[in-house]
């Protein structure tokens, strides 16, 4: 599909419903090929990717990341925003511990992604060499951030070169949070950071209109309070 940078950066969302067709192991390898050329510190490219295609290996990929889901929904419930840095942990605790099961339970009953991650066409799995990431934010007395910097435009670039291809897909984390779970099932050493899932197939319906905040709303100028940056 011919597309410009434009369009695919303004039409590039999360897509979680994906037809029945298989998408062509040429086809994962072509968006791989394009991807590998996002920048990294030192280029030094410290990611590798796990194309998990074993069904049984995705079923515990999927019943890691269901657990993890659940609670997300629980402290969303609550008005949190689910594992931000800086939240309150108990009252984090007291929503997973008040929701999660019933969650889980009511899930069951309405399945959606989350529950058949293992029936996605493409299932990829992104780890990053911590020996490789200069995490310039390592010593500092909060949660450390900038090493991701190394790892994610290539995650992202996954999603834009999917599109080339009509290809759409979501980036999750929920894996991390069972990080020493998902280095067993996939044969992760221990020196890597599980960092992302990636799930790829042909929409049901392409993503052609997205929302997002204003420009004025993230854009200062000089200071964090200055003025807004105008639109163009």
């Amino acid at each position: 599909m011919e597309m410009d940078l434009e369009q695919a950066l303004r039409t590039t969302g999360a897509v979680r419903n994906f037809t029945d067709q298989a998408v062509s192991e040429e086809t994962v390898a072509a968006v791989l090929e394009v991807a590998r050329f996002a920048p990294s510190g030192g280029n030094r490219q410290g990611w590798h990717v796990v194309v998990v295609r074993d069904p049984e290996q995705r079923r515990r990929l999927r019943d890691l990341y269901l657990a993890s889901w659940y609670d997300y929904l629980a402290i969303g419930e609550s008005g949190l925003v689910a594992f931000a840095p800086i939240t309150d942990r108990e009252a984090e605790g007291r929503a997973v511990a008040a929701r999660s099961d019933a969650i889980a339970e009511e899930s069951a009953q309405r399945p959606g992604f989350a529950e058949h991650l293992d029936q996605v066409p493409v299932l990829l799995v992104v780890v990053a060499d911590l020996r490789s990431l200069c995490a310039t934010d390592r010593d500092l007395d909060r949660y450390t951030l900038v090493g991701g910097a190394s790892i994610y435009p290539f995650v992202w670039s996954i999603l834009l070169a999917a599109r080339i291809h009509g290809l759409g897909g979501v980036i999750t984390t929920m894996l991390t949070r069972a990080e020493p779970e998902v280095r067993d099932v996939l044969g992760v050493p221990d020196s890597y950071a599980v960092v992302a899932g990636v799930a790829l197939g042909y929409p049901v319906k392409q993503p052609k209109r997205l929302r997002r905040g204003a420009l004025e709303r993230f854009a200062t100028i000089d200071r964090f309070d200055g003025a807004p940056l105008p639109a163009p």
